[in-house]
């Protein structure tokens, strides 16, 4: 037999293209009925009709030799070569569909297969079998699957309709506060293939994966009412999921690991359309509109007044963020919210789950059960603000707070991780600081947390929950909240640093709090966390000098000569918060820094690159340096001159 070519073998001759043909048939042979529990009966059928032309395409390289095929033989092969494609293409959708997707549309996709049916009996009603060279066997096989699909109607599977009218109905009754029936939706789920918490779990996955490609509210409320009622089925039929073992690793199919550049500072989550405001900073337009328009005249991050509210889009940053989305398959368009996307049926579904899971967190289960629910919540309230406040609002607060004390280190982590969530929430904010002991069980794991990573989430918390004013002095007034910061910037690995400067930056706008801040030794601190977190070190440092801590960073030894590093070396934003701590030490720590910066090789230079390629706010920080520098040229120019002429004298 020939030898198959790999997909995409030019077919410009005969030979190439059966090769291609005979490759196309036989990778659907790896297809079998059970990758397919709806849409069964038409993935068999089409699969058969594809064996049999595997027949054909093999009996011509076997019996013509050498092979040459009528000029009209090739361009039915051609077609069917195209119609192959098409089956493979719609095969592999419905395997890595949602089943339950699949299911509701099962009139669709089974005209899909109908139609490919009939383009194929086209193609055979034309192909030139007897200018063929082929055995009696193969023409037999041929002649009885152009009858087969000659007679070939549209199908759709009884059972396959049955069970979707199960699937909507249940939907009803959750639309319309109806518990479903547990016998009925265990049986449902059965037919379907999901069996188990992890096919429960991939299925979740997949409905939310096609999300993204939706075109309409209509569709993405179906696919959000689909995964409330997966989601309520699983935690009913199969328990709560098991969190992976080791508490530092992160669950991929809730969490994945952004940069911290693409996170609103806000929410937390990523931007989806970056804006820049008045003091530099960026955030995600809807966060800092909503925050604006709430009445705040601050900035969140630095705490300096916002003297416009104009929001320039930060397109560099959206292209950047679109691109590292694209190269790991991440849906990034920004997706609409409104009108049906949380319809009623799926936020009720959220809620009788939420309320299941609530109800076995208040029944004092072991720990691991209750691990297995904190987690399940912890999912819930990853994404969504309708999901974190149906979690709130059937009470799941006052459950989780005392887990935060817990010397099992996977249920804090679980525990504490679940409250960030839950903060970002505005509404959520006062009911978890209003929660019994909320407020001391939060600093209990950042003082105390078993991992690195509850007390990194525990330092995310505070910075979530201190983007409200009165919480923000609350947090910072009290001593065990800037200890606990500056200990695991001090202590802890490069990202816990990253979190803690950011907590610490949001309580920085205080001078009070800057003042034991410093006391707690924060500017040694930031300055030996520069190397690992650039940007918030000196985000740091430039709101500490700010607020009277200039003098503090100034007697620091080394410290002129670290900005100066961060000013040529850093980012854009650490450059600008670099040069902004220079002019204040400059201006308030006396001669010996600009003493030291004066002296630093290519100074003038390095300053002249930020005045022309820096953001707004550095060009005109570096033009206020440059002039400190040629001020302190000056006078020395002028001390020698007076000196010269006091000794002639």
């Amino acid at each position: 037999m020939a030898i198959i070519s790999p997909p995409g073998t030019p077919s410009s001759s005969p030979l190439s293209l059966l090769q291609s043909l005979l490759f196309l048939s036989q990778d659907l042979s790896h297809y079998t009925p059970f990758h397919f529990p709806p849409q069964k009966r038409n993935s068999s059928s089409i699969l058969r009709k594809s064996r049999l032309l595997y027949l054909l395409f093999q009996d011509l390289l076997q019996n013509a030799t050498p092979i040459s095929l009528p000029h009209s033989a090739t361009l039915c092969l051609k077609e069917i070569s195209l119609l192959l494609h098409k089956t493979r293409s719609l095969l592999h959708g419905c395997t890595t569909s949602s089943r339950t997707w699949l299911l509701l549309h099962t009139h669709r996709v089974s005209n899909s297969f109908h139609e490919l049916v009939l383009d194929l009996s086209t193609i055979l009603d034309i192909l030139p079998l007897s200018a063929l060279s082929l055995s009696d066997d193969v023409r037999e096989q041929i002649d009885l699957l152009k009858k087969q699909c000659a007679r070939s109607k549209p199908f759709v599977d009884p059972t396959d309709e049955t069970l979707r009218s199960e699937i909507l109905k249940f939907i009803d009754d959750v639309e319309n506060e109806i518990v479903p029936d547990r016998a009925r939706l265990a049986a449902a789920f059965k037919r379907l293939g999901l069996e188990d918490s992890r096919s429960c779990r991939d299925e979740i996955r997949c409905l939310e994966d096609q999300i993204a490609n939706q075109n309409s509210e209509k569709s993405t409320a179906e696919i959000l009412a689909l995964i409330g009622l997966v989601r309520y089925g699983k935690c009913i039929l199969f328990g709560a999921s098991t969190p992976r073992p080791n508490a530092k690793q992160r669950f991929p199919e809730e969490e994945i690991a952004f940069p911290a550049d693409f996170r609103c500072p806000i929410s937390l989550e990523l931007m989806r359309d970056p804006v820049v405001v008045a003091t530099g900073q960026t955030y995600d337009r809807e966060n800092i509109s909503r925050w604006i328009e709430s009445g705040h005249g601050a900035c969140p991050k630095t705490g300096q007044a916002l003297s416009r509210p104009d929001l320039i889009p930060n397109r560099a940053l959206k292209n950047q963020i679109a691109r590292w989305c694209e190269e790991r398959n991440i849906p990034y368009a920004k997706r609409e919210t409104n009108g049906v996307a949380w319809n009623k049926a799926a936020l009720e579904a959220m809620k009788l789950t939420a309320s299941f899971l609530v109800e076995k967190l208040g029944d004092s289960p072991s720990t691991e059960a209750a691990n297995r629910v904190v987690h399940e919540l912890r999912v819930m309230a990853k994404t969504g603000a309708a999901n974190r406040a149906c979690v709130a609002e059937v009470g799941a607060i006052p459950w989780l707070i005392p887990l935060l004390g817990s010397d099992d280190p996977d249920l804090q982590i679980n525990a504490v991780t679940t409250v960030l969530n839950l903060s970002i929430l505005e509404g959520n904010k006062r009911r978890i600081m209003d929660a019994d002991g909320g407020f001391d069980a939060i600093i209990h794991v950042l003082r105390s947390g078993a991992t690195w990573e509850a007390k990194e989430n525990a330092a995310a918390t505070v910075l979530s929950l201190s983007v409200e004013t009165a919480y923000r002095k609350r947090f910072g007034r009290d001593p065990r909240v800037v200890k606990g910061l500056v200990d695991l910037v001090r202590d802890g690995p490069a990202s816990s640093k990253r979190d803690g400067l950011a907590a610490v930056l949001n309580l920085a706008g205080d001078m009070e709090t800057v003042g034991r801040m410093l006391d707690e030794g924060l500017v040694e601190v930031a300055l030996e966390s520069v190397s690992e977190a650039a940007e918030e070190a000196a985000a740091v440092l430039a709101a500490v000098c700010r607020k009277g801590g200039a003098e503090a960073v100034a007697a620091m030894k080394g410290s002129v000569g670290i900005l100066v590093g961060v000013t040529i070396n850093g980012s854009d934003r650490a450059r600008e918060c670099a040069v902004a701590a220079l002019v204040s030490v400059c201006r308030n720590g006396g001669n010996g820094a600009v003493t030291e910066l004066v002296g630093t090789p290519r100074i003038e230079r390095v300053l002249l690159e930020v005045m022309q390629n820096g953001s707004e706010r550095a060009r005109v920080k570096a033009a206020s340096l440059g002039r400190i520098c040629r001020r302190w040229v000056m006078a020395q120019q002028l001390d020698r001159t007076v000196g010269f002429t006091i000794s002639r004298a």
